[in-house]
This record gives structure tokens, C-alpha cells and sequence, in this order.
């Protein structure tokens, strides 16, 4: 089970609040459906996991990042927007809003965006420049940010049933 080695990663990697932080957004995953699959290319040699519901991306997540990644480093989830607009007016409280969007990812020129210096867009009714394709970053997020990406995985969810049928 993938999910196993991915929880070993965690076990391995990282300790206290940062740990339990982890494993409980991982349990909420699991408890999801979501499946995860290990990272391929660049991502190969990290602790990279690729986290999908119905063979759609959800959010990534790198446990322990090394190299040029080390910037991310204990714990970092990013989310997937896949080219749908999800995120741009859905429901979310006024404190979780204010989460995302400190915690807009702005392109830093890595060339995984298709357009170079990322693009426009509208998240959570406000509109930000130069945003990477993983929209929404969120580096050694703390109980209450997890608390908000577990929203945004479920509004990524309802996303992909609502396209599905």
C-alpha cells in the first residue's frame, strides 16, 4: 500500500507537531479515498507523492525536500488545479480565505509552468499575478492551515464528482 510507505516517510523524516500535522492530513486522505503515487522523474529521488481521487491530482506532497528543494523542507503540500477554475468562487470562511492566500504560490521560474512567469488568477474572489500551475503552497503547514487544506482538498473532490457524472 502506498499510503504505508508514505507514512513511513513521515515517521522517518519528521518529528513533533510537524509529524502529527502530517499523519493526520494523511489519515484524512485515506479516510477520502485518495490514492498516492510515488513521484517519477525530477521527483524521483525526493520523498514526492502524487495524491489522486478517481485518477485525477488532488495535491502533492514532499516530505523531507533535499537539493534545490530543501527550500520546502520539512513538509510541503502543494494543490492541483488541473486547469479548472475550483477555487476561484467557492464557499470558504473568511479565515481559511485568509490562509490561502498567504499562501499563494507566485512562479518562481523552475519552468514547470506552461506559461513562463505563471499567470493570472482568481482565488477565492481575488485576483493575483504571476501564480504557479500548483496554485496554492503551503510549506510546513501547522494544525490550523492543515485544517484549511483539508477544505481544499474536499472542494477539489466535489470538482472532480461534479465533472465525472
Amino acid at each position: 500500500m502506498r499510503e504505508y510507505e508514505l507514512k513511513q516517510d513521515i515517521l522517518e523524516a519528521l518529528t513533533g507537531d510537524m509529524q502529527k500535522n502530517a499523519l493526520d492530513f494523511i489519515h484524512f486522505l485515506i479516510t477520502e479515498e485518495m490514492s498516492f503515487i510515488r513521484g517519477k522523474g525530477y521527483w524521483e529521488n525526493q520523498l514526492y507523492w502524487l495524491v489522486m481521487y478517481e485518477k485525477e491530482p488532488v495535491c502533492f506532497i514532499l516530505v523531507n525536500g533535499t537539493g534545490e528543494e530543501e527550500q520546502f523542507s520539512p513538509f510541503t503540500i502543494w494543490t492541483d488545479d488541473s486547469g479548472s477554475n475550483w477555487f476561484e468562487d467557492a464557499s470558504l470562511d473568511e479565515v481559511s480565505k485568509k490562509i490561502v492566500w498567504e499562501n499563494v504560490d507566485i512562479c518562481c521560474g523552475c519552468g514547470g509552468c506552461a506559461q513562463p512567469g505563471g499567470k493570472q488568477k482568481k482565488i477565492f474572489e481575488k485576483e493575483f499575478n504571476a501564480v504557479c500551475i500548483t496554485p496554492i503552497r503551503f510549506i510546513n503547514p501547522d494544525a490550523k492551515t492543515i485544517a484549511c487544506v483539508k477544505e481544499l482538498v474536499l472542494l477539489r473532490k466535489k470538482d472532480i464528482l461534479r465533472y465525472e457524472r
